[in-house]
């Protein structure tokens, strides 16, 4: 019987065997989206991609790609990533409608396939380090740079390097089927399905030397975004970035006329501080800049002394400000102008409330301290000729009157002298 039991298993155990066996050489595919600028966040995601990639020994990395551009920093790090790679790197600018505009050429270039499905585009790569604005022959030494850069990059992969000057220098763009004609791409593929059938059997030159690509039969795994960078990603978005600096604004303005509330000073303060970390991926003008910070003097003065010139030039400073913010040339960076114009309207409601509340607070009578003694009426416990005592807030006071007023009339109070009241009998 025992005998019995132990050829069962072992019977079991061999024909599990070619199973695991196919598992095993079953070729494996990591599929990594990105879509937004190239900031910081890229850097750590596709860090995090090429590792998992090589943790598995996957057959290649595809890089879903879709992007404005971004940092020159930024990409230059991600293109020598993908360059010291010894997995094979995939770049598949996709879906349809999408680009691989700026940064997103270099990447695209550097893959060791790079390819791009229907309707999309690639090009406009000429430098601009977002954030800063470069003239003269500092911007030229960058521009050259970038050419050097990108031929570099073009060269390596035997791509078409003229195209890719153009696209640095005359900002030249191209779509799927010009690319792939001009040699800038390998392959257009209408999906992810048709790109790993197409890139079976190529061979492509990694920093380990020479791999063929296997992926006929390929099992997807898709490459999960991290919450932190999604997070990141989310705050370099141009309108997040500008929510954030309004909300820090409005928190610290309010923090400054109501010293101790503490709140609203600390999750401005936050607000402000994530606001200024997203802007710096964005193409500021400074202009427009200075505008915003103008505004917000102006404000701190509206609420000291409220008379509404200080706040209407306010209002129109942060409009001016908040459209002049993303520098022109840079239409796919711009804020939204439904949400400026909210935003402008918001402020200049909350502002003309305060205003009206200020002024209010001006003209309403002292109530509290000596002050607000006066003109309050006071009851005679003695007879007032012209010394006596009154009875105010049923505390006794020392009272002097220039008539005579009897014990028990109704007297209102004129001025207060130290300790004493000066009297007069109530009308």
């Amino acid at each position: 019987m025992k005998l019995i039991k132990l050829q069962f298993f072992l019977s079991l155990f061999l024909l599990c065997l070619p199973l695991k066996a196919y598992a095993s050489t079953q070729p494996v595919v990591l599929v990594a989206s990105y879509d937004g600028a190239i900031t910081p966040a890229a850097e750590e995601w596709l860090g995090s991609a090429l590792r998992v990639a090589h943790e598995k020994n996957v057959s290649c990395l595809i890089i879903e790609l879709d992007t404005p551009g971004g940092l020159l920093e930024s990409t230059r790090i991600l293109v020598k990533e993908i360059s010291a790679s010894s997995i094979p790197v995939v770049v598949y600018v996709s879906p349809q409608g999408a680009r691989a505009a700026s940064a997103g050429t270099f990447i695209t270039l550097a893959a060791h396939i790079a390819s791009m499905a229907p309707q999309t585009r690639i090009g406009a790569a000429h430098p601009v380090e977002l954030g800063k604005t470069t003239e003269g022959d500092m911007r030229a030494k960058i521009e050259n740079d970038t050419v050097a850069f990108i031929k570099t990059i073009a060269e390596s992969r035997k791509r078409n390097s003229k195209w890719a000057e153009d696209a640095v220098r005359k900002s030249s763009s191209a779509t799927e089927q010009e690319a792939l004609q001009l040699g800038v791409i390998d392959l257009i593929a209408k999906d992810l399905d048709e790109l790993i059938e197409r890139i079976h059997g190529k061979v492509v030159e990694t920093s380990s030397g020479k791999k063929g690509l296997i992926t006929k039969g390929a099992k997807k795994e898709i490459f999960p975004m991290s919450l932190r960078v999604k997070i990141l990603k989310t705050i370099t978005d141009p309108n997040i970035a500008y929510l954030l600096m309004m909300i820090g604004i409005y928190g610290i303005l309010y923090e400054l006329m109501n010293p101790g509330a503490v709140l609203p000073g600390v999750a401005g303060a936050i607000s402000l501080l994530l606001g200024l970390y997203s802007l710096q991926t964005l193409p500021i003008n400074y202009a427009g800049a200075g505008l915003i910070v103008l505004a917000v003097v102006l404000f701190v003065i509206e609420s000291q002394i409220p008379s509404g010139l200080a706040g209407l030039g306010g209002v129109i400073a942060l409009a001016l400000g908040s459209l002049m913010l993303v520098r022109v040339e840079f239409p796919y960076w711009q804020i939204s102008r439904p949400l400026i114009f909210s935003t402008v309207i918001l402020t200049a409601l909350l502002l003309f409330i305060l205003i009206v509340l200020l002024l209010r607070i001006r003209k309403t009578k002292v109530v509290s301290g000596v002050e607000g003694m006066i003109g309050q009426t006071a009851t005679a416990k003695t007879n007032l000729s012209p010394l006596g005592q009154v009875i105010y807030g049923g505390e006794i006071w020392n009272a002097e009157s220039l008539e005579t007023i009897l014990e028990g009339e109704e007297v209102e109070i004129m001025q207060v002298v130290k300790l004493k009241l000066i009297v007069k009998r109530k009308k």
